[in-house]
């Protein structure tokens, strides 16, 4: 059976993990103090404080998957762990909580972070857990009323992840290699792709172009995320792919309101379209799922 390593590509600026669901069984076999469906133990902090907590990720730890014909086994190094939790944070999203990776929720935020750096006399060890250096652990306050009644009656037991990740294999191909790939692909997209986006999108786009031009980028956005914007700027057609990662970038909505100049955030917002750019991607995606 293949055993594949994850790892996050950061000229994608939505690699990474955008939100901790919680779950009944959590991939990682690791329950709260908790991917789904591999055994950590849920752990109760402070029942007052309504404190859980639990790990994110485990370094090294083979992870069963199946995608409905191929069996494989994932994991990530301890570098990927580490840098997927400290671009959790730096993203802002230790708000945004699922229930089973469906339903989104309410009243959940992760308010402790940190990576286990001795297996010995780590904080973690206070609560029960024995795990391996390089564990990102994650505390989370509970302040919705239906998530922690499914807490005390054990129906959920774990953390869970939300995320993209690459393929460590397919990001080593030589470059020639990926050079043909994309050719293929760039043709067969052709066929596939959509300039229908609203005014409003591109203008966003610009907008953020405009203020990056003025100001530089600094520490913002991404190669992907520049070309992005220049796309929707100049009302290029874009892939069902590239629909479908602006339709998920409705998980920084947060930013939205945001000043540009405050943070990376409503920049970033604009270049993936701004409000009419992504919920027009929300409503386009449907439309071809639907076809």
């Amino acid at each position: 059976m293949n055993i594949i390593e994850l790892i996050i590509d950061e000229k994608d600026e939505q690699s990474g993990i955008d939100a901790v669901s919680v779950v009944k069984s959590p991939a990682i076999e690791e329950n709260f103090v908790a991917l789904n469906k591999h055994e950590v133990a849920l752990k109760e902090v402070n029942e007052e404080k309504r404190l859980l907590m639990g790990a994110a990720l485990i370094p090294n730890k083979q992870i069963y998957r199946h995608n409905g014909k191929d069996e494989y086994y994932i994991f990530f190094s301890e570098k990927t762990v580490r840098k997927a939790s400290e671009l959790f944070l730096m993203r802002g999203n230790q708000n945004n909580a699922t229930y089973e990776h469906k339903q989104e929720l309410n009243g959940m935020s992760v308010v402790e972070s940190w990576i286990i750096e001795n297996e010995k006399t780590d904080k973690s060890r206070l609560y029960g857990f024995d795990l391996p250096v390089g564990t990102w652990m994650i505390s989370m306050k509970v302040n919705n009323e239906d998530v922690w009644k499914d807490v005390k009656e054990g129906k959920v037991k774990g953390f869970s992840i939300e995320g993209y990740f690459a393929d460590k294999y397919e990001m080593s191909l030589e470059e020639k290699k990926k050079h043909e790939i994309i050719e293929q692909l760039k043709n067969l997209l052709k066929l596939e792709s959509y300039t229908d986006y609203p005014e409003a999108a591109k203008e966003n786009a610009k907008i953020a172009l405009r203020y990056a031009e003025e100001n530089g980028w600094g520490d913002c956005g991404t190669p992907v995320g520049k070309q992005r914007a220049n796309q929707l700027a100049n009302g290029e057609p874009i892939s069902e792919d590239t629909i479908a990662r602006m339709a998920a970038f409705e998980r920084h909505r947060q930013n939205s309101d945001k000043e540009l100049g405050d943070g990376c955030g409503r920049l970033m917002w604009l270049a993936w379209g701004g409000d009419e750019g992504i919920e027009w991607a929300q409503r386009k995606l449907e439309q071809i799922k639907n076809k």
